[in-house]
């Protein structure tokens, strides 16, 4: 009888104990759960990552900019004019460009290929490359081709009054020995099926000329 006693009284005090802890460690009621400061922090750094990624994809994805490239792809036949100086006779060009978008519609790839531009000279050959930066809101092209070994460089927006594109920027010409000959270049939208070239370069007196003009007709 004692033992049972005995037995009965320990448990009471065992179960006591067990509730004793439990409440020990359960919030007070309508208290907050307190998380470490680690946990604490990474709901707010998700929020944080989440945003940045959003606006890495806004800035990194074609905008209503790269629409202007849209029109401009395609296969062209192209003919036109070139000189060195406002006294020097034009020289005629022709031959067919391909205007292609790459990586998703971000830039506008051009491979052109012709006859010699000069005697003595081999086919012409030349690719480019235009895109919209977003956050510069600006286009930016680079040209290269097999008269030279350096690359033109240039930079500008479009106008829509005019429906052109208006860049400018230097090349290394290796007909004049400039390391960084200026350019104006207009690229207009005459309509679908029809663009026009026009690149203006500087005497040696300063005064601007016309140096080149390329029309464009869309083949295909």
């Amino acid at each position: 009888m004692k033992t049972a006693v005995w037995t009965l009284a320990a448990l009471c005090v065992f179960v006591g104990a067990v509730n004793a802890v439990e409440k020990a460690m359960k919030p007070a009621s309508g208290a907050a759960q307190q998380l470490p400061p680690a946990q604490q922090a990474a709901p707010a750094q998700d929020a944080e990552k989440q945003a940045m990624m959003q606006k890495m994809k806004e800035l990194g994805s074609p905008s209503e900019g790269h629409k202007v490239l849209e029109q401009l792809a395609g296969k062209w036949d192209y003919e036109g004019e070139w000189r060195m100086s406002p006294e020097a006779p034009p020289e005629s060009m022709k031959g067919t460009v391909n205007h292609s978008l790459i990586f998703g519609g971000r830039f506008l790839q051009q491979e052109i290929s012709g006859p010699p531009m000069m005697e003595g000279m081999p086919g012409f050959e030349g690719m480019g490359l235009t895109g919209y930066n977003n956050m510069t809101r600006e286009y930016e092209t680079v040209w290269l081709d097999n008269m030279g070994t350096g690359m033109m460089k240039g930079k500008g927006r479009f106008d829509a009054a005019s429906n052109a594109l208006k860049s400018e920027g230097t090349f290394s010409c290796p007909m004049t020995g400039e390391t960084d000959r200026w350019f104006r270049d207009e690229w207009k939208i005459v309509d679908p099926n029809h663009l026009l070239l026009s690149s203006y370069s500087k005497a040696p007196d300063g005064k601007e000329f016309k140096g080149m003009e390329i029309r464009y007709t869309r083949a295909q």
